[in-house]
């Protein structure tokens, strides 16, 4: 028997905090990948620390919901898992992004940890961002006379959450498809408040690299960009600010696609998905296309 736990942040405060690690999870679950799939957060039940004695598979695959390799991903949830002998070097990732997974013991459960890198970092992510700019316009073929902003917190505490960013937004513009693209963030140079004065195209797309839509993604980078004043009036898509439309697209962890990418992470760690990953791409596709 082979279990995936996928592991999120959650939150006291935002009850919507959870809702992508819960839909995700569900998605996941009904492709029959996996003789278990639960789901395990650090500020809500069901606990890091408890997720595994609820399985009773012995081969449990842990995919973390997060966007970057830091301080929750190399450390807090290896220690919650009690993952024996865990050390981040395992991960082999000197880039802050290249993390792919480590096998560990949790003796105290008896069971084998197929430890992931963090879904923000994997190469399909930008499939998804690619993705979230086609739903937000309804366009599949976006791209052309638009620019495309791929947004993140961005902190002095954590070099590698900007990384991310940096890295999807590389390798998007490798993909020559928008006529622009630019990584800004909210506490960091470039910022998303002058999101505007960054690019030429009349059409900008903005998508946060971000989990779930909480404080950030709906209340503080709308007012930051201008598209409105005071969040709790609301903005249309697109808003128009300074001579730019902008078409914002909230959270890209509520993309369908990001199941996707869980599976995707699971296989390279050795877990046997049969054909999921092509079931869960097709049906993601085929709703953002509205078929």
């Amino acid at each position: 028997m082979q279990a995936l736990v996928i592991v999120g942040h959650g939150s006291h405060l935002n009850p919507g905090s959870s809702t992508p690690t819960f839909t995700h999870a569900d998605t996941v679950r009904e492709s029959g990948a996996f003789d278990e799939v639960r789901e395990a957060f650090w500020k809500e039940e069901p606990s890091f620390r408890e997720v595994l004695r609820t399985l009773e598979s012995d081969t449990v695959y842990v995919v973390p919901l997060f966007v970057s390799e830091g301080y929750f991903t190399e450390q807090v949830i290896p220690r919650e898992l009690r993952l024996d002998g865990w050390d981040v070097e395992d991960w082999d990732s000197e880039d802050g992004v290249s993390a792919s997974y480590a096998t560990h013991r949790a003796t105290d459960v008896g069971k084998t940890i197929h430890y992931c890198g963090p879904v923000g970092t994997h190469d399909s992510m930008g499939d998804v961002i690619v993705q979230r700019a086609e739903t937000v316009t309804g366009d599949p073929n976006v791209g052309e006379g638009f620019g495309l902003a791929v947004v993140g917190h961005g902190t002095d505490r954590n070099e590698n959450s900007a990384r991310a960013i940096e890295y999807h937004a590389d390798r998007i513009r490798e993909m020559e498809r928008f006529d622009e693209v630019k990584a800004l963030f909210m506490d960091e140079e470039p910022e998303v408040d002058d999101v505007t004065d960054y690019f030429e195209s009349d059409d900008v797309v903005v998508v946060p690299l971000f989990i779930a839509d909480g404080f950030h993604t709906q209340e503080d980078i709308p007012e930051d960009m201008g598209m409105v004043e005071d969040y709790r009036e609301g903005y249309d898509v697109p808003t128009e600010v300074d001579g730019h439309r902008i078409w914002y697209s909230g959270a890209v962890g509520t993309e369908r696609l990001m199941a996707d990418v869980i599976l995707e992470r699971a296989a390279e760690a050795g877990a046997a998905v049969g054909d999921a990953i092509e079931r869960v791409r097709r049906d993601a596709n085929a709703e953002a296309a509205g078929d």
